[in-house]
């Protein structure tokens, strides 16, 4: 009986961790990996800041996919089968140890992604995975109406196999084969980003982060979208975990509004509003003489209270015996629904992740098997699945992965 032919397409983490897992699962089968740059794994290298954040300390599948704004969902019954622990053990097996940090991020324990790339480059050659860097795929056709393919390289050699695994990530040639073989593919639009505030005096204050704020996207005819978590001013406008896990549950809404939207913030999100105006009361009858820019009251950092205080035409020469009940009012407003305009988007350097993909009604999440094209697999970021920044698309690049794998190498 001749062994199977396996090719997995795209060098990144699915498509190792796919071509590992199902070469261990059947050491018969001939598993080549097609990888069209010079560099595999190029996003493993620069992820978390070049120390690769593997994955979350998130070890219940219920909460595991309340991090996906996208393929939630589908991964429910995929995490109950290789999850974060699974991937914890996996590279313990292969002795790279990982750490949690104190937000529960996952990194190698020295700090450098090198070492996850040297651990799957190892694992994927012991194992006997064919590696073919620097090989471009074109087209990929069936061979028959039922079995096999034909991929077409771009130094036209054809290359046969029984099985395909596409894990090709947000790369359009990746989908531009999906759709070609049948698929529907949701438009990928970017997630994970930063706003531009187009307020010179905001910007001024780059490098001042505030943790907690509340943060609520609105956009007229859609439901509001909230947020609450770290936030950084930065030269462009606003970062830091909780716009960036806004724009993740945003994405799509942001991208057809060509990324202008009003933003709300709430920097006292621990107070209810009373309890706010309660302490600025405070201060106005303690520091009745005193100017308000130099004594605030609320746990803000300096120069954002005397930004927030600009914003409202409240001046240097301004005491606290003469605050009004309207600009009482308005200061409250400021400091717990204060209104910022978004325009545009910037990037977020240590993320390259997209929403949009392969539709996963058309996959079978027990196998990562297309329903449409039997034989046919998929993997990782080619799918309509994102997550928030925190290790969580990695995440589910092992785990779609590592299913895809095992289902691949099991003969018929």
């Amino acid at each position: 009986m001749l062994p199977l032919k396996i090719v997995v397409i795209g060098g990144g983490a699915a498509g190792f961790f796919g071509a590992i897992a199902c070469a261990k699962v059947n050491p018969h089968a001939q598993v080549t990996l097609l990888e069209a740059s010079r560099q595999p794994l190029a996003k493993v290298r620069v992820s978390g800041g070049g120390r690769c954040n593997v994955t979350h300390a998130c070890f219940e599948a219920e909460r595991l996919v309340q991090n996906y704004p996208r393929g939630g969902k589908a991964l429910l019954g995929a995490f109950t089968r290789f999850q974060a622990k699974d991937t914890v053990d996996w590279f313990a097996a292969q002795g790279v140890h990982l750490k949690t940090e104190a937000d529960g991020r996952m990194f190698p324990l020295t700090d450098s992604s090198e070492t996850i790339v040297e651990c799957l480059m190892n694992a994927a050659i012991e194992t006997g995975v064919e590696l073919r860097i620097g090989t471009p795929v074109v087209s990929v056709k069936r061979q028959t109406e039922t079995t096999g393919f034909e991929i077409v390289l771009k130094s036209r050699e054809i290359v046969k196999c029984d099985r395909l695994l596409l894990a090709t990530g947000s790369n359009l040639a990746g989908y531009k084969i999906a759709q070609e073989l049948g698929h529907q593919i949701e438009p990928p639009v970017p997630s994970l980003f930063t706003f531009n505030i187009p307020d010179q005096k905001l910007r001024a204050l780059a490098g001042i982060s505030v943790n907690p704020v509340k943060l609520r996207l609105s956009i007229s005819n859609k439901s509001p979208i909230e947020q609450t978590g770290p936030l950084l001013i930065t030269h462009w406008g606003l970062s830091g975990p909780s716009v960036l896990k806004l724009s993740a549950w945003g994405a799509r809404i942001l991208h057809e509004t060509r990324y202008q939207a009003k933003l709300l913030i709430n920097w006292l999100p621990d107070l209810r509003q009373e309890q706010v105006r309660q302490k600025i009361l405070a201060v106005k009858t303690e520091w009745g003489k005193r100017p308000i820019t130099l004594h605030r009251g609320v746990d803000l950092p300096h120069r954002l209270w005397q930004y927030i205080l600009t914003r409202i035409g409240i001046t240097t020469e301004d005491r606290w015996a003469g605050l009004s009940n309207k600009t009482l009012n308005r200061l409250l407003g400021e400091l717990t629904q204060g209104e910022y305009l978004i325009n545009g988007k910037g990037v977020f350097k240590d993320e390259f992740v997209t929403c949009g993909g392969v539709n996963l009604k058309e996959i079978n999440f027990k196998t990562m098997e297309s329903k449409l094209v039997s034989g046919l697999y998929f993997a990782g970021e080619v799918l309509d699945i994102d997550g928030i920044t925190g290790g969580f698309n990695f995440q589910s690049a092992w785990t779609t992965a590592y299913i895809a794998g095992n289902a691949m190498g099991i003969s018929n």
